[in-house]
């Protein structure tokens, strides 16, 4: 059960405006941009924006993740807790934790790797190519012949996917988060 106290509108608001804020970045970040500049931009141009856009998006996803948990536990004491509210805590602090675990380490590990293989790749005349799918040959081979280039795309590959998964996982809770919120309007 909540405080005996009611949050006020503008508390309403901002819990209101933080998780659907973070959601909006989520579904842009993860599901629209990528495609569109990968579609679009050249292999180190894309991972240029990338290493930009995504650290940030982290941060202030991090950032939004934080603050919904603490609006939210203000007004939820623990020893007044139902289920449903308990399992909200529970569903934001896995949000705030994914999501500072990918800001702080997974993302900032990407962004390291991919400026060390975009180095490499300048050096072989290589990264003009529009998409990550065209002349694949030509990776494959760099690859081939070089060690730390081959070392370097193995760790960004379980990197990404380690930072994907953490996305993805934040995007699960914030559905919970916003399914939840939808359950206990009173109406539109």
């Amino acid at each position: 059960m909540s405080t005996d106290w009611e949050p006020t509108y503008t508390v309403k608001l901002a819990q209101l405006l933080l998780l659907s804020t973070y959601w909006g970045m989520q579904i842009w970040v993860t599901f629209i941009s990528s495609f569109v500049m990968d579609n679009h931009l050249n292999r180190h141009t894309y991972g240029f924006i990338q290493s930009r856009l995504v650290p940030f998006y982290l941060h202030l996803g991090s950032g939004c993740a934080f603050f919904n948990l603490t609006i939210y536990a203000i007004y939820h004491p623990s020893d007044m807790l139902t289920d449903r509210e308990s399992f909200q805590i529970f569903i934001l602090f896995v949000s705030v934790t994914v999501a500072a675990v990918n800001a702080q380490w997974f993302g900032q590990m990407t962004s390291e790797i991919m400026a060390d293989m975009h180095l490499i790749e300048q050096s072989c005349g290589l990264g003009q190519d529009i998409g990550q799918s065209s002349n694949r040959e030509a990776y494959a081979k760099l690859c081939e012949t070089d060690i730390k280039y081959r070392h370097l795309s193995s760790r960004l590959w379980l990197y990404r996917l380690l930072s994907s998964l953490c996305n993805l996982c934040c995007i699960a809770c914030n559905f919970c988060s916003l399914s939840y919120m939808a359950e206990n309007l009173v109406t539109l």
